[in-house]
């Protein structure tokens, strides 16, 4: 057993940038990875969570409390690993190079490629082995959700404790951690006899709705458009909601609708759509809707979101063709197109609708009716087959932000189906009700077919493929969505979701299965002093709204799997849907008895979480928690809990878990790594600490820990957040912090130094200031917006210039990044602004902007007007050329005090030049300087550069080192760099 006292690898030493590297590759892995089981939110990637486990369930060698026990056995499995990689022999012998060895091992077996291998799992077990002995040591995780951490628990050997509050959470971890190991490969030879009758049944069922075209060629996506119609009085015609005219929009391959107008019998103008290939996009007009205004193609009328889902409310969303008493089409959805393939012929084909493919819309809700009746003639013994569970509420300022479905009249689960999508759905649930064995794992499919089945599916044009309902982790209305063909072999039919879950079942490693149990955290279930490792991913604030999304799924298990004790609220038993009310989610929508679920909730909920894990936790047992929050709200609500909660942070590793494209969809200031901290249980009887030595330790440790991870390749906002981990481990350590007063100092106080000293670390860094420091004792001797643009593009600076495989991206795609500019949350930039006694107001309007939230860094050219006034760069070249003189008298910008405008002071300044070209003697600093030297760059006027640069190198060494620091900061590709550089070109040597 590892002694108290002895330190894990995970509280030393991290293989950051190949775990990372695996960990981002990940992402990508699609055919038998866990996550394709079934849909989950916010995974964590299965190598960084087997990495920390191996490191946090292995002791340090070099630790002198390490058993020698350990190390004897450690060398001896790791040089009789088949395989292993030359050169561990020589260096395992010492304690050093034992540690680096079982790093590499670590860092290796991060690779999905190997997770499986047999002779990385032997040694992973035989390890875990010789450092707890016969007893497994149990790795718990109160927040399991999609499984990652108590999966990779069972594949290193251990015992795994899952647990989540939520009935899809659990029901995914009992086939994962419960169904999958007992059964093994019979599972999924099971499930791929099960679904393929299955299939054969529901195709031969449901022939005359998805019917073949008359050419032999196979449908594989119906796509609709919802349609309003105009309000216009002399008008009236049909407006379908098409966000694009595009059906297929790639390199070489264009296909569009072209709408026309004609007159219909009863003399209202009528859209007729027609398919055809344009040959540039000049041809292809806008869609019809954007930002729920629409407009007639007939008349031009454009109506108010508030008539459109007027509309569409009335049509309870529209996803439903409304016919006569003769079967004719009167109105709701409107098909646009047919995408078909044609065996043996490569590549789609697009055909407009004909009366036929009406005809099966029709034959669906007759198909429908008797369904429903069918139910009748049954006593209705089972729930209302169509889902009649609310739709969530939307709206607030928390989670409940990410619907908008209700907007739309889409008031129950059901409204999100179409006519034909509800009989295929209840046609799969019954047939998946009556396969009694592998039932839980058939019932994840059929929920894998109403993610692909709704009408909140949308066509891909770029791809040409049918898109799931979640994309992304919101339910917004689709105004054109997409219907798959679930028998045509393509996405979204019934037999990919079969194979999907038979190949998990297939890559499975083999081990004992895990336990799991529908809990909440807060109240967890297992004894005190039960487990080896607390271990887990904990939600953050409003983020995902679990619950809420979730409930799409839960109304058809429900139905699939009646009475599984799993899909339920234990707390609520008269809750039909998902538990949200103890659920550990911001959202204002939703109370707690009295009390709303707002911020202040969430976080006495986390730290009660924290709590329980600290009581479940033995007393030589180690924890980890996952963050990945960009706010530094986030992150102090966090922190305040787990300090709270009895713990002390002993480790902090930041791995890259995000791929680039992803961090390019979102906005600039997404982190691409999660930091994993390192935990203990704080002993009962730890010291007090002194503030004075607190503050002391601080830079020091800020300092060398920032060092390491720019090694690893850490950069920008993603290093800032990683520093807090070592820092709270001075701060977290003591039972308490005081003053030499007696005062005691809490953790908000404590995190406003640890922002300083961070900022104040940048700066060293970026700004080269230790000369300075050394010359006049302070750190920098650069003005407050120097400063705050060289701390903000640092902070912005992140991986998102660079690929999968951390190569720097080219320069034309960095460029057109650089384009959108650069943009980070207020409360980010007022973190690293406020200590450093930068004040934001006094630089709003002229180095940033701040809107909704949002800080911006304005770009270089709109700064032209305010220091050059309206003649701009021009009047202060001639002025510069033709003033007499030697150079150290054309100094444009005469020093004068202060060199900071007044606090609060945001009125325009006098500009450089005035209407009569003089000289104006304006409070100008080191970064006004540069930016009119990179302006008179941008203008063309290089006589005029090269004298200001040689006035201002005779000036001091102030504006080339800052001038060289922010083209180091500038992302490549952007005009700013661009500038500088060339401007830095002129420059004499």
């Amino acid at each position: 057993m590892i002694p108290k006292e002895c330190k894990r690898l995970a509280e030393v030493d991290f293989p950051i940038a190949a775990v990372s590297r695996h960990a981002v590759r990940e992402k990508s892995i699609r055919h038998g990875h866990p996550s394709t089981l079934h849909l989950w939110w916010a995974r964590r990637p299965l190598a960084s969570s087997r990495a920390m486990l191996m490191a946090l369930l292995l002791p340090d060698p070099c630790d002198p409390k390490c058993p020698d026990s350990f190390k004897e056995e450690a060398r001896g499995i790791l040089l009789s690993m088949p395989g292993r990689p030359q050169g561990w022999t020589r260096q395992v012998d010492a304690d050093e190079g034992l540690r680096r060895v079982i790093l590499r091992f670590v860092g290796d077996f991060a690779n999905w490629d190997v997770a499986a291998n047999r002779n990385y799992l032997d040694t992973s077990r035989a390890l875990v082995k010789a450092a707890h002995g016969d007893e497994s040591p149990l790795v718990v995780d109160p927040f399991a959700g999609g499984g990652a951490i108590p999966l990779e628990a069972l594949r290193v050997g251990c015992d795994a404790f899952a647990s989540d509050l939520n009935p899809v959470a659990c029901l995914i971890l009992k086939v994962m951690l419960e169904d999958i190991p007992r059964s093994g490969v019979e599972l999924a030879k099971e499930l791929r006899t099960k679904g393929k009758a299955i299939e054969a049944q529901a195709r031969e069922a449901l022939a005359d709705l998805y019917p073949m075209d008359s050419d032999g060629a196979t449908p594989i996506a119906y796509l609709w458009a919802r349609t309003i119609r105009c309000e216009s009085p002399n008008c009236g015609a049909e407006v379908p909601l098409m966000l694009s005219r595009w059906l297929c929009n790639k390199e070489k391959r264009k296909i569009a609708l072209r709408p026309s107008v004609v007159p219909n019998q009863a003399g209202t103008p009528e859209v007729k759509l027609e398919i055809f290939e344009p040959e540039s996009a000049e041809e292809v007009g806008p869609g019809t809707v954007s930002r729920a205004k629409a407009t007639c193609l007939c008349c031009g009328t454009v109506m108010r979101p508030d008539r459109v889902r007027a509309q569409l409310s009335a049509q309870n969303g529209g996803a439903d063709v409304a016919f006569d008493v003769d079967g004719n089409r009167i109105g709701g959805a409107r098909l646009m197109a047919i995408v078909t393939s044609q065996r043996g012929v490569q590549g789609r084909e697009y055909r407009a609708p004909t009366d036929a493919d009406y005809e099966a819309i029709r034959k669906a809700r007759s198909r429908l009716s008797d369904l429903l009746e069918e139910w009748e003639r049954d006593g209705r013994q089972q729930p209302f087959p169509i889902p009649e569970e609310p739709t969530p509420k939307g709206g607030g300022t928390g989670a409940g932000r990410a619907f908008s479905v209700r907007r739309y009249g889409m008031l129950r689960w059901g409204d999100l189906f179409s006519t034909r999508q509800k009989v295929l759905l209840l046609t799969m649930r019954a047939l998946t009700t009556a396969a009694k064995d592998g039932h839980s794992a058939l019932a994840l499919t059929l929920t894998r077919m109403a993610n692909a089945g709704a009408s909140l599916c949308r066509w891909d044009r770029s791809r040409e493929s049918h898109q799931a309902v979640y994309s992304r982790q919101a339910l917004p209305l689709v105004w054109d969505f997409s219907e798959a063909n679930p028998f045509s072999g393509s996405t979204g039919g019934y037999a990919g979701a079969v194979k999907w879950a038979a190949r998990v079942v297939e890559e499975w490693p083999g081990s004992e299965s895990g336990q799991v149990e529908q809990a909440d955290a807060t109240e967890h279930p297992l004894p005190d002093e039960s487990a080896s490792v607390w271990f887990t991913d904990p939600p953050y604030y409003d983020a995902v709204p679990y619950a809420d999304l979730s409930d799409f799924f839960v109304v058809w298990l429900k139905r699939a799997l009646p009475g599984n004790p799993l899909l339920r609220d234990p707390f609520e038993p008269e809750n039909a849907l998902s538990p949200k009310t103890r659920e550990a989610v911001q959202d204002e929508t939703k109370r707690d008895g009295d009390e709303p679920k707002d911020r202040k909730w969430f976080e006495g909920k986390m730290a009660n979480a924290f709590e329980e894990g600290r009581r479940v936790l033995n007393e030589d047992g180690i924890g980890s928690v996952v963050f990945a929050h960009s706010t530094t709200e986030g992150w102090e609500a966090l922190l305040s809990g787990m300090t709270r909660g009895g713990w002390t942070i002993t480790g902090s590793w930041p791995i890259a878990t995000e791929m680039r494209s992803r961090l390019r969809a979102r906005d600039s200031a997404a982190l691409a790594t999660s930091v994993h901290l390192v935990c203990r249980p704080r002993p009962v009887d730890a010291p007090v600490g002194d503030w004075a030595d607190v503050l002391r330790e601080l830079p020091v440790r800020v300092g060398e820990w920032m060092e390491r991870l720019q090694e690893e390749g850490i950069r920008g906002a993603d290093l800032v957040f990683a520093c807090v981990g070592p820092a709270l481990e001075i701060f977290s350590r003591y039972s308490r912090v005081e003053t030499a007063e007696g005062d005691e100092v809490g953790l908000p106080a404590y995190l406003e130094r640890v922002w300083e000293v961070v900022g104040r670390t940048a700066l060293e860094n970026v700004l080269g200031t230790a000369e300075a420091r050394a010359r006049n004792g302070q750190v920098g001797v650069l003005e407050e917006d120097a400063r705050l643009t060289a701390l903000f593009l640092w902070t912005f600076e992140s991986t998102e210039t660079a690929d999968e495989n951390g190569k720097q991206a080219d320069e034309e795609t960095a460029a057109a990044k650089a384009k959108k500019g650069f943009a980070l949350p207020f409360d980010v930039v007022r973190r690293f602004a406020q200590p450093m006694g930068i004040n934001l107001d006094t630089w709003t309007d002229r180095v940033i902007a701040q809107e909704k939230g949002v800080v911006k860094l304005l770009p270089i050219m709109q700064r032209g007007k305010e220091l050059f006034g309206e003649k701009g760069a021009s009047a202060a070249a001639d002025w510069i050329e033709n003033e007499p003189g030697g150079a150290t008298q054309l100094t444009l910008f005469p020093q004068t005090q202060p060199a900071t405008p007044a606090r609060g002071n945001r009125r325009r300044r006098k500009s450089i030049i005035e209407e009569d070209a003089e000289l104006q003697t304006i409070n100008a600093t080191t970064l006004d300087r540069v930016h009119a030297a990179m302006l008179l760059q941008a203008s063309g006027h290089a006589n005029a550069l090269r004298t200001l640069i040689v006035a201002e190198q005779d000036r001091g060494p102030d504006f080339l080192r800052l001038a060289n620091s922010l083209s180091a900061l500038y992302p490549v590709g952007s005009e700013e760099k661009r500038l500088l550089d060339a401007m830095l070109l002129a420059a004499p040597g």
